[in-house]
């Protein structure tokens, strides 16, 4: 009955502006879509009508809003067929007639659609496309996108850095994503701002993201003071405090499949910055000392040390026998002394270079 009040209603589209039309419809569709009043089904019929509708209306702005809305019903309930079909249709509608994309008469479309692309991409963990669409997006200058728009794609830039281990690019998308949101006043801000906090650690940061003008307001809320605290441990090198905050606020931090995904690195990089000050005055230290400090099994301790032995931060062997990390000082001496003596001959040939080049010019 509802879907046949609104059929009849379509049909006076062409009686009314276009203004008039388009705010009655995109009105029409937030209420029925919004608090789960209505079943997919019906939500696919409903923007079914609306768009045979439209077909002969020519509102070309209405249909792209439609089809974006049906775009979201299709990503909300994971059906990327449909969602690519109804996309191939949008990007169809934003390009020239040679195929290429109109981002200059439409870049502001193009970017809305760019942003439900990337984030299918992102979820279907295609990087490939996903890096692709990213770079097409940062490219378009002639577009004046709402900033949720910015938002997503900043996001989703900022998760596929993350999982290239490009830490620092990755932290510069999440800022970005948490002003556009912020911009916005998009709840998903303070997501964006513990993404931040995560990747300023994992690039072992000292620069405190909250020094930012845009974050500072946000460094007290409830939500985010969990990772202020963690962030504050990870910088002090305290390991049973980043380990107790972890705990205390398991919710807050590991509920985040997100960030549950990195929590591993960065265990790691703390327990490496932990050990090597630990190990640093010594000559030789038993591994249940460094599995004591770490709270840690002895076996992980070994598998720790095993590789930065490997990776040359910590000279040395293990004695497996009497469970005891023997250092190599004289071997870390031996390195600086080539380090100093490289860097005094680099030193006497640019001297060199120099006397040469005065000559030349007098």
């Amino acid at each position: 009955e509802t879907l046949e009040a609104y059929r009849e209603m379509l049909g006076y589209l062409q009686a009314v502006t276009r203004n008039d039309g388009e705010k009655k419809v995109n009105s029409l569709l937030d209420f029925v879509s919004g608090g789960g009043r209505a079943s997919r089904d019906l939500l696919e019929q409903f923007y079914a009508e609306t768009l045979q509708a439209l077909s002969g209306a020519k509102n070309e702005r209405l249909w792209f809003k439609t089809n974006l809305k049906l775009c979201a019903l299709h990503q909300d309930a994971g059906d990327d067929v449909q969602l690519a079909r109804t996309l191939r249709d949008l990007r169809r509608s934003c390009t020239n007639p040679d195929g290429s994309d109109d981002d200059h008469r439409k870049g502001t479309q193009l970017l809305e659609v760019y942003a439900v692309e990337i984030q299918m991409h992102s979820r279907l963990r295609n990087t490939k496309v996903l890096k692709g669409l990213y770079q097409k997006a940062l490219r378009i200058k002639s577009a004046i996108p709402h900033p949720k728009v910015m938002g997503v794609i900043r996001e989703c830039g900022g998760k596929m850095h993350m999982a290239e281990r490009s830490w620092e690019a990755a932290g510069t998308d999440f800022f970005e994503a948490f002003k556009s949101y912020d911009e916005a006043g998009d709840p998903r801000r303070i997501q964006c701002l513990k993404y931040l906090v995560l990747a300023y650690m994992l690039m072992e940061s000292k620069v405190d993201p909250f020094d930012a003008q845009e974050a500072k307001p946000y460094k007290s809320d409830r939500e985010i003071l969990a990772m202020t605290n963690l962030i504050a441990a990870y910088q002090r090198n305290s390991i049973q405090e980043f380990e107790h905050i972890l705990q205390e606020h398991r919710a807050s931090i590991m509920g985040d499949p997100f960030i549950r995904l990195y929590m591993e690195d960065l265990l790691r990089k703390i327990r490496t910055q932990v050990v090597l000050q630990l190990v640093a005055p010594y000559t030789a230290i038993r591994l249940p000392h460094v599995s004591r400090r770490l709270n840690i099994p002895e076996r992980d301790v070994e598998a720790l040390l095993v590789s930065l032995i490997l990776d040359g931060q910590v000279q040395g062997r293990i004695d497996q026998v009497r469970r005891v990390l023997v250092l190599d000082r004289a071997q870390g001496k031996e390195a600086a002394r080539a380090k100093f003596e490289a860097v005094e001959t680099w030193s006497s040939k640019l001297g060199t270079l120099h006397g040469s080049i005065l000559a030349k010019a007098a």
